[in-house]
């Protein structure tokens, strides 16, 4: 373990809920504490003041983002790091294609037909509007449905699913992950090198 804090930069509650659940508790061995930033609600003189202060601390942080509507990975990159300006692009992973399609990618079979979903083989194109057509009615919530896909969640099930969940998982070792699912290499790549977190340097 590093004597470095971790700030993991995530837009809104919803990716709060993921990363506390699933990822913290795989990158919280490696460092002093893992925090996580909601930048979504901040302002942008803020969001650079934070990262800048982060630089001068020689700790580590991380951007999340879905895609959303732009083209490319690189596009959501060049978008970022115009509005905030300390970014590096090496630190920002893109969502493909918004949190929901994470959520989605870590179930298996099993767990689809205990929550009345259809299986999906891969979860890269599902956007936020499909994932809660699919809420079945027995919940009584959209957050209890997501509680309950986290409650089964895995995240090795998650790299065959999904390209960008693989991408990260893959170049921070996170999980064991097989080979890049199917085709979809270019749409997860994010241009992270793995000796950028402090377990790998």
């Amino acid at each position: 373990m590093t004597r470095r804090r971790l700030f993991l930069f995530v837009e809104g509650n919803d990716d709060e809920r993921f990363f506390a659940k699933v990822i913290v508790p795989l990158l919280e061995p490696r460092y002093r504490s893992v925090h996580i930033v909601k930048f979504a609600c901040m302002k942008r003189a803020g969001v650079c003041r934070l990262i800048t202060g982060i630089h001068r601390m020689k700790d580590d942080y991380l951007v999340f983002a879905d895609i959303d509507n732009e083209p490319g990975v690189k596009a959501k990159k060049h978008l970022l790091m115009e509005r905030f300006c300390a970014l590096d692009s090496r630190d920002i992973i893109v969502i493909i294609r918004e949190i929901e399609s994470w959520y989605l990618a870590g179930l298996d079979e099993a767990a689809e037909r205990d929550l009345s979903l259809p299986h999906h083989h891969a979860t890269d194109a599902l956007s936020k509007e499909y994932f809660n057509s699919r809420i079945p009615r027995r919940f009584a919530s959209r957050i209890a449905f997501m509680l309950e896909i986290l409650a089964r969640f895995s995240a090795t099930v998650a790299c065959r699913k999904n390209g960008s969940f693989h991408y990260f998982a893959s170049r921070y070792h996170l999980v064991p992950c097989d080979a890049a699912p199917d085709d979809r290499k270019e749409g997860a790549g994010t241009e992270i090198p793995p000796e950028h977190l402090s377990q790998t340097r």
